[in-house]
């Protein structure tokens, strides 16, 4: 083939697939403008109060409710018990030739890589609870319970999940051998957080538990026959025990993320009235309480 002729052949070529981009062009553009929305499709744990819950009882499920009336969408959930792999197994699940199941997670931990992040709409931290009567009904404060007898801290059994920051505080102040540990997943759908004081603080079979913030607000006001204290534990160093709380939706939906991060700007204050009326603590940047 004479250089003339791949020229030629060449320059064809180029305007051939000239013309097919261009020809594509439109479609490519209607392909990324998303359909428009026939619900709010939650991806949701059936059975994780305060959280959630199948009968649309948790705080979760109150503010997805808010969303939808704000959107004037019905409001589906897609549940699935939120052990290991729960973000694969919701948001992230697709069958071939089918939707998604769901866009929405209602809450995550800023900075979780699994999700594209919404703007934060509260900040909580792990909390000392205790019986307000018994053995530390003396303790009004951190400081207060860590300035103990030795004696009788060591006489204490502390409730805490594995895999949490409970773990490496008992062991910043030589309290492993006090601490009671209870599994963080469990393959028991009729498992839930809440046992540790549910169950184990209200049985005496411990005397206090350190437990995530909003789990600890929620149980703790259940148990009116005998009143728990709950202590906010600072993070320290080496030992985080605050985070901020965002909602999740997918990577590359970037319109839908700012819908959500709208929401949550103009019904802030109606959010932060459900999670009062749920009992979560809640903190500010500088790790002070919010009444």
């Amino acid at each position: 083939m004479s250089p003339h002729r791949n020229h030629r052949m060449a320059r064809t070529l180029r305007c051939a697939a000239c013309v097919l981009l261009c020809s594509l062009a439109p479609v490519s553009h209607a392909q990324d403008a998303p359909a428009a929305r026939q619900a709010l499709r939650v991806c949701q744990d059936p059975n994780n109060l305060p959280f959630s819950n199948d009968k649309g009882e948790g705080y979760e499920d109150k503010i997805a409710q808010l969303f939808a009336s704000e959107l004037k969408l019905p409001l589906k959930y897609f549940f699935f018990p939120q052990r290991m792999a729960f973000i694969r197994n919701t948001l992230r699940f697709k069958v071939p030739g089918e939707d998604y199941p769901c866009d929405l997670v209602m809450s995550v931990p800023k900075g979780f890589d699994q999700v594209a992040a919404t703007r934060s709409y509260y900040r909580s931290t792990y909390v000392l609870v205790f019986p307000k009567q018994g053995k530390l009904a003396s303790v009004t404060t951190v400081d207060q319970f860590l300035a103990l007898p030795k004696e009788q801290l060591k006489a204490l059994r502390i409730g805490v999940y594995d895999r949490s920051p409970a773990g490496d505080w008992l062991a910043k102040h030589d309290l492993v051998d006090q601490g009671v540990p209870y599994r963080t997943l469990n393959a028991d759908p009729e498992q839930y957080a809440g046992e540790i004081i549910d169950k184990e603080l209200a049985a005496q079979k411990i005397d206090a538990a350190i437990v995530w913030g909003p789990i600890a607000g929620y149980y703790a006001k259940k148990q009116e026959a005998r009143p728990l204290t709950l202590l906010v534990l600072p993070s320290e160093k080496n030992v985080k025990f605050d985070y901020e709380i965002v909602m999740g939706v997918r990577y590359g939906e970037a319109a839908w993320k700012e819908q959500i991060d709208q929401l949550i700007e103009k019904n802030q204050a109606r959010i932060d009235g459900i999670l009062a009326s749920y009992g979560v603590p809640r903190i500010d940047a500088r790790g002070v309480p919010i009444p």
